[in-house]
């Protein structure tokens, strides 16, 4: 097992925050270096959750989710969504999207979607989300990146 774990740390991966909003209206939330587009025609998007997460059971009661790419400047704000309980939102401006999910303020870009279905994964679950809404912020910036267990960016010059 840790020589999967070291071996697949080796391929960089970008950061997002999953979100989506409880039946009572409640924001809920959870990091993830698991997203990825899956297809253009029809637009979907996929994400890993874990089957321990006690998020991903609120977020798939709800049926629709954001996608929150995060930049390489919202380190603390992915810190914030990786841990376990309590209020994740706590002091985290936000905004419903046209599905109802939260989208993060200083994102580099959202994407909406509704759940189109989830797959077995072994420890993990494959969530397809079919995309409804497309919304870019912060253009030209760098990503959030994940390597080696810890947290980096693109160098600035390879933004040009």
């Amino acid at each position: 097992m840790e020589t999967l774990k070291s071996v697949l740390s080796s391929f960089c991966t970008g950061v997002a925050v999953i979100t989506a909003c409880e039946s009572g209206g409640r924001p809920v939330g959870m990091a993830v270096q698991s997203f990825s587009s899956v297809s253009l025609d029809p637009p979907l998007v996929c994400f890993c959750p874990a089957r321990t997460s006690t998020t991903w059971p609120k977020i798939r009661a709800a049926g629709a989710f954001a996608v929150n790419i995060l930049a390489a400047d919202q380190q603390e704000l992915c810190r914030t969504f990786a841990v376990t309980g309590g209020d994740k939102f706590a002091g985290v401006p936000w905004r419903p999207g046209g599905n109802g999910a939260p989208l993060l303020d200083g994102v580099l870009a959202g994407v909406e979607c509704d759940l189109e279905g989830v797959l077995d994964g072994g420890d993990h679950e494959i969530a397809l989300g079919r995309v409804t809404a497309l919304t870019a912020h912060r253009a030209g910036e760098p990503p959030l990146l994940y390597f080696r267990r810890t947290y980096g960016r693109l160098p600035s010059s390879s933004m040009s």
